[in-house]
């Protein structure tokens, strides 16, 4: 941006051409011109097919999102806390109400396009002392005065300050539109999340419910076995710790659940003894086999962030141009006052009782120690910064693209890695449970085989959690399609005048 420094006497020449072409100092904004990628990774992305019985994805390129991304898990009690949870929830509507307060101090500045009209009436009564002359015309020294006038003030936005305002708070307003529709992706995105992580933490808890029965039942066999004489009591104090250790881990999980359950609640606006929210398990989560992918250079019109840092840039390319026009002159026109003055109301408006005065009046900064100077200058640096930031935020976000797009790629092989390593723990355990039976294998030995099928299988239920989760960042970090809405109601503030 091109630095303009003015002297403290601006030339009358120019005032008067800028005048005339109702142009405004400072700089017109202009979007960054953005050398964005072709692709949103290096290395073409890739996902492995699924294991029997899971759903494989594929990514679809170029394929815009729909607006309701959450509807393709294909859960209708998402669905519905989702809805519910875009009337009740406390910070989505106190991101409406900034938009409201943006839009309605933009419209406060949008006034100062028009002339300032004022009508005001006084009537009193007074006395004045006898040793002095009195003002009224009969000479009597009380009397009643009627006033009545009409001021009128305008000043023109000759420099466009005004036009600058209006510029920068438009803007900002704008900021809170798209501070508002990252709100509203952020709590579905949280949401979705919260009802993936409650259905795994759910599933985690039946796993190690089974095992802990499982646990119980080899105690009763090895009890048995120690009155028979053919197990020591090491054998049936180690099978009790292994009993007491599979009761232990599901206090962990059981708190992680009731705090999940609390968190939902809190998002959708309720408090955490409402019981009216459904549970949610991974069977009636159904994972969206076609992921759609958009171009990388619909990303910086998709991303609320992206949108709403340059917004906050052209504020602060806006505040270039007021800090510029502040220390031109300022320009004052007006009927300062037209009315009519009598000593009767049936007399007010008579002729010879009306009275006018036209004023005008230009102000422009001599000496102020360089001060408006260097508001100049600090505004020009907050436009840097604001630059600086939007490129960050550019940034920020195609990164979070490429990690998601990343994970989701490892999730399939780590699934299949799971399944894999489930399916040979159970059948290791089958086969030392068994041999226990028989008197063919240890206690001791067999609680390994016991631990390595528990790990493996919370593995396997966390891999098919990842999958869930890493596909709603993928969506999330794409915009989540708020721009294909039909009815922007839940991300648009609505006026209630």
């Amino acid at each position: 941006m091109k630095k303009i420094f003015l002297t403290p006497c601006f030339p009358v020449g120019v005032a008067a051409a800028l005048f005339l072409s109702g142009c405004a100092v400072g700089p017109d904004y202009v979007r960054p011109d953005n050398a964005l990628p072709a692709q949103h990774t290096e290395q073409k992305i890739d996902v492995a097919a699924a294991p029997a019985g899971e759903v494989s994805q594929q990514i679809v390129a170029a394929q815009d999102i729909p607006a309701q991304w959450w509807e393709l898990f294909h859960s209708e009690s998402l669905n519905a806390l989702i809805r519910s949870s875009l009337k009740n929830n406390p910070d989505l509507e106190a991101a409406q109400a900034a938009l409201r307060i943006a839009q309605e101090n933009l419209a406060v500045q949008q006034a100062a396009y028009f002339p300032t009209v004022s009508a005001e009436y006084d009537a009193n009564r007074q006395r004045v002392a006898t040793t002095l002359a009195t003002s009224a015309s009969s000479g009597a020294y009380i009397y009643n005065l009627h006033t009545a006038q009409l001021n009128v003030s305008y000043t023109p936005d000759v420099f466009g300050l005004n036009r600058r305002l209006v510029e920068s708070l438009q803007a900002q307003a704008d900021m809170q539109q798209y501070q508002l529709q990252a709100s509203y992706l952020t709590l579905t995105s949280n949401l979705a999340n919260a009802a993936i992580n409650e259905a795994a933490l759910r599933a985690q808890v039946v796993a190690l419910q089974e095992v802990s029965d499982s646990q119980n039942k080899i105690l009763e066999v090895v009890r048995r076995q120690f009155q028979l004489g053919q197990l020591g009591e090491l054998d049936v104090a180690a099978q009790e710790s292994a009993a007491a250790n599979a009761i232990a881990a599901l206090a962990p999980l059981q708190k992680q659940l009731a705090q999940q359950r609390n968190q939902i609640k809190a998002l959708s606006g309720k408090f955490p003894d409402d019981s009216s929210l459904p549970q949610f398990q991974l069977a009636s989560l159904q994972l969206p086999g076609a992921i759609p992918l958009t171009l990388p250079s619909a990303l910086v019109n998709h991303r609320p962030d992206i949108l709403a840092a340059e917004a906050q840039l052209q504020a602060a390319s806006a505040g270039v141009g007021v800090a510029i026009a502040n220390r031109l002159p300022n320009i004052t026109l007006g009927v300062n006052s037209y009315g009519s003055a009598a000593y009767s109301l049936a007399d007010l408006f008579k002729s010879g009782t009306s009275f006018w005065t036209l004023a005008g009046s230009i102000t422009q900064p001599i000496f102020d120690g360089a001060a408006l100077k260097h508001k100049q200058e600090a505004a020009q640096a907050a436009f840097d910064q604001a630059r600086a930031q939007y490129r960050s935020t550019v940034l920020s976000a195609f990164q979070n693209v490429a990690d998601a797009l990343q994970a989701i790629q490892s999730d399939a092989l780590a699934l299949q890695a799971a399944k894999n390593a489930e399916i040979a723990a159970q059948k290791t355990l089958d086969i030392g449970q068994k041999q226990l039976a028989l008197g063919d294998l240890s206690r001791i030995a067999l609680l390994a085989v016991e631990q390595n099928y528990q790990q493996a299988h919370l593995a396997f239920v966390q891999a098919q959690a990842a999958r869930y989760s890493d596909t709603v960042a993928l969506f999330q970090a794409l915009g989540g399609g708020w721009w294909n809405a039909q009815n922007q109601i839940a991300v648009r503030a609505q006026r209630t005048d």
